[in-house]
């Protein structure tokens, strides 16, 4: 019960129907290992997902009145990937509190990133029914802040190479080289991964399904990296 009231903190909301909470928290290993019907947090998860999109689509949707749908679209899908709802729900330490199979636990599942991008998007789905869309909206925007800070200088950029050009070439003559580092998978799926250099200087590396994207991706991460840095001046990959 103490730690239910913990979490219960880290969500800002107490739940009036507590099995909705132990229930967004039970993975579906439990059921299997007790070999029955019993319900897990698989469908809170699906109704989660869809509070989830809709709160950060609206939000998006006000926050950058000049972009189209193609940038709002591929800048929910950042906000929103596996990795990204993993780490959310780290935050929250929601592992600690998950309803394991004896199997999962033994397997290290409290750490497991689906385990944990699942659980977080189930949270979302209980807070929604428990305390209604206001209540799940104030906890996905307290959580995803620091996300749409990071995300915003990237949503301006159009043309990240030319960009990067012009900003290096205010102190130099010298236009940025790229280099494939590698090309993997099968020919209908290739994926690439591109370092962009400056001054013999490794500034960024960048992936993409095409050299062009993962040359573009490159160019677009030396961009923050210079301009969260407040200048021009290269520096290497960390």
């Amino acid at each position: 019960m103490v730690e239910i009231k913990q979490l219960q903190e880290q969500l800002g909301h107490v739940f009036s129907e507590p099995g909705l909470l132990r229930l967004a928290l039970t993975h579906p290993s439990l059921a299997q290992e007790h070999g029955g019907p019993a319900q897990t947090n698989q469908r809170l998860e699906f109704l989660g997902d869809a509070v989830l999109q809709l709160v950060l689509t609206r939000e998006l949707y006000v926050k950058f009145p000049a972009l189209g749908e193609g940038p709002l679209t591929k800048a929910r899908a950042k906000l929103v990937n596996r990795e990204a709802l993993a780490e959310r729900g780290r935050a929250v330490g929601v592992g600690r509190y998950l309803l394991l199979s004896r199997g999962e636990e033994f397997n290290g599942g409290r750490e497991r990133a689906s385990t944990l991008a699942d659980a977080f998007e189930a949270l979302l789905g209980a807070l929604y029914l428990d305390g209604g869309l206001e209540a799940a909206r104030e906890f996905i925007l307290r959580q995803f802040s620091p996300a749409f800070t990071r995300i915003a200088p990237i949503l301006v950029i159009e043309n990240p190479k030319g960009e990067l050009q012009e900003l290096l070439q205010a102190n130099s003559d010298e236009s940025p080289q790229y280099q494939v580092l590698s090309a993997t998978g099968p020919d209908h799926d290739r994926s690439f991964e591109c370092a962009v250099h400056h001054g013999g200087v490794a500034l960024a590396l960048g992936s993409g399904k095409s050299k062009k994207a993962a040359e573009s991706a490159a160019a677009l991460a030396a961009l923050v990296k210079l301009r969260a840095a407040g200048n021009s001046a290269p520096q290497s990959i960390p």
